[in-house]
């Protein structure tokens, strides 16, 4: 006979009903819960907060007109033409958001190996920061500094007999971001992890007469699986040639975290972030402990999927685990984070 969860020997025992003893009050000076017992109670101790405010908001923007199209990897996240990401934008107004962060989806046809349309004083991200600028200038622009979503190889850098050349490719970079601050960015973020890149670029950028534009360097920046769908969204999964672990951080390592937090500091960074997110609540705390400057964390594409997948099969309330999520973050230290969430997220908590 096939044994199915124990039926058997259920039908074997019979359950004898126990009586319970008599009520003993506990002796206790300290009851936690009793801070626990009602909402009103909870919401007034409660340590950490989340608000729209703490939320940057990355959109992905595509040539063309009207468009909207679908991530396949992320669900509910679109490649938006420049129109249909300044109304975006203004969404993120009403809802007290007050940053974006723009990501493009570069044409096949002009991605070449040197990255040159990062360049481009007239590429999709310039044209769309200027866009968005002329409509919602409450809002702040952070735009990405790295060539992956430019070059034909998609890697950050370039590249050169299989080796990613760091020297020459900070060269670039600092001209990437000279023409992304004369579009209207508002905060540089390099992402690419090479060496002494931030100070090219702060460099650049005060040469320039953009003294006010910041820079929010991808200081600890690791090798890691959870890129994935962010991969397919920017067009460079497909394009990727090996890895990217010869310049992105080993997983494994957290002192090297705060040596590269120390070298962006030094060089002119103005706030800080560690990428991914959940996985590397650790670094975020260890940063902002050591550190005390302006610390953000980017909850990646991966984290994403991972949630709205189990969502979508039913496996967790997607509401309640999103909060969680993004709380997490303000727990562990971080001043604010970029996350895919971050309409829903607003919303709820307007509501």
């Amino acid at each position: 006979m096939a044994i199915k969860y124990g039926r058997p020997l259920e039908r074997k025992t019979k359950v004898v009903p126990i009586e319970a003893p008599p009520h003993l009050p506990l002796d206790l000076s300290h009851r936690p819960r009793r801070l626990r017992r009602t909402e009103w109670l909870r919401r007034m101790v409660r340590e950490n907060e989340l608000s729209a405010t703490d939320l940057i908001w990355p959109i992905f923007v595509v040539d063309g007109k009207a468009k909207r199209t679908p991530v396949p990897s992320m669900p509910g996240v679109d490649r938006l033409s420049i129109e249909e990401a300044v109304r975006e934008v203004e969404r993120a107004a009403k809802l007290a958001i007050p940053c974006v962060a723009i990501f493009p989806y570069t044409d096949p046809g002009l991605r070449d190996e040197a990255g040159s349309e990062a360049t481009n004083p007239d590429n999709l991200v310039c044209r769309a920061v200027r866009a968005i600028k002329g409509a919602v200038p409450e809002v702040g622009i952070l735009c990405d500094v790295a060539l992956d979503p430019f070059t034909s190889h998609g890697h950050d850098g370039l590249l050169r007999d299989g080796v990613i050349l760091n020297d020459e490719t900070v060269d670039v970079l600092a001209q990437q971001a000279l023409v992304q601050a004369d579009a209207g960015c508002d905060i540089i973020a390099p992402s690419d992890m090479m060496d002494g890149r931030v100070g090219a670029i702060r460099i650049a950028l005060d040469d320039a007469g953009h003294q006010d534009v910041a820079i929010m360097a991808y200081a600890a920046k690791y090798a890691s699986a959870f890129y994935g769908p962010f991969r397919d969204a920017v067009g460079s999964s497909k394009t990727l040639t090996g890895d990217k672990r010869t310049y992105q951080m080993d997983y494994g390592n957290s002192d090297e975290a705060i040596r590269e937090v120390a070298l962006d500091l030094d060089e002119g960074a103005d706030m800080v972030m560690v990428k991914p997110g959940l996985p590397y609540l650790d670094i975020v705390r260890r940063v902002k402990s050591e550190f005390g400057v302006p610390t953000f964390a980017y909850q990646v594409s991966g984290e994403y999927a991972m949630i709205m997948a189990a969502v979508q099969n039913g496996w967790l309330d997607g509401e309640r685990a999103m909060l969680e999520s993004l709380i997490a973050f303000k727990r562990a230290g971080a001043d604010g984070i970029l996350t895919y969430f971050a309409p829903k997220a607003a919303e709820m908590l307007r509501g």
